[in-house]
């Protein structure tokens, strides 16, 4: 190997080197921060659609830990995003939502799903069309049932909405995480056309009303 190869190679292996060391570091960061809500971290699971709006929203709330996004409610394990678009599945478009309820509680939540999607246009969110873009709230235990409940009767009582709500409430069981390529989607495609017009726009809309609420 000649010396200017052997100093290229080198190098090379110098930079794979510190390219690992830094996304190790970035690993453990990240494992230390998500260890310190660990105890204290409760869980969501809600679908208003499609899943990259859900989860763009949902990033932005301060108490929010993390957010995967995924699909739920269905009878096919392991399924793909092919799978589920096809509606055979019978799963939802969701995110699965990490958080701190001494920093957010559950009704918190439950306030931004309502006003971040229509509850009322059964298995549809705008031209997005079929089961799988339901809006949907997996409820864990029987608390979240009965908060989820209670605002669904109070929000039909008091004609929030010209039609009634459509919002399933299903049990938890199983959620699978979505591809690689569709998790933090947003931020990571922010000049993709549907990220453009359909969830940048709801997004401002979002920022506006809760903006007391918001990571800062």
């Amino acid at each position: 190997m000649g010396t200017w190869l052997s100093g290229a190679f080198a190098a090379l292996l110098s930079l794979t080197s510190c390219v690992e060391q830094n996304n190790q570091k970035k690993s453990l960061l990240e494992d230390r921060y998500m260890a310190s809500f660990t105890a204290e971290m409760d869980t969501a699971t809600f679908g208003t659609g499609c899943f990259w709006c859900t989860e763009a929203v949902f990033q932005r709330l301060d108490g929010v830990a993390k957010v995967i996004s995924g699909y739920s409610g269905g009878t096919v394990d392991n399924p793909t995003y092919e799978q589920v678009c096809s509606g055979r599945t019978g799963h939802a478009e969701c995110c699965q939502v990490l958080y701190d309820p001494s920093k957010i509680t559950y009704a918190e939540l439950l306030e931004v799903f309502w006003k971040t999607h229509d509850p009322t246009t059964l298995n549809r969110q705008g031209n997005d069309v079929g089961t799988q873009y339901r809006s949907a709230i997996f409820y864990h235990n029987g608390e979240q049932k009965e908060e989820a409940q209670h605002y669904i009767d109070e929000l039909n009582k008091s004609g929030a909405y010209k039609d009634p709500i459509v919002t399933t409430l299903e049990p938890y069981t199983k959620f699978y995480s979505a591809e690689n390529y569709h998790q933090n989607y947003y931020n990571s495609n922010p000049n993709q056309m549907y990220c453009r017009y359909v969830i940048q726009p709801k997004l401002e809309k979002f920022e506006k009303v809760f903006k007391d609420k918001l990571k800062h």
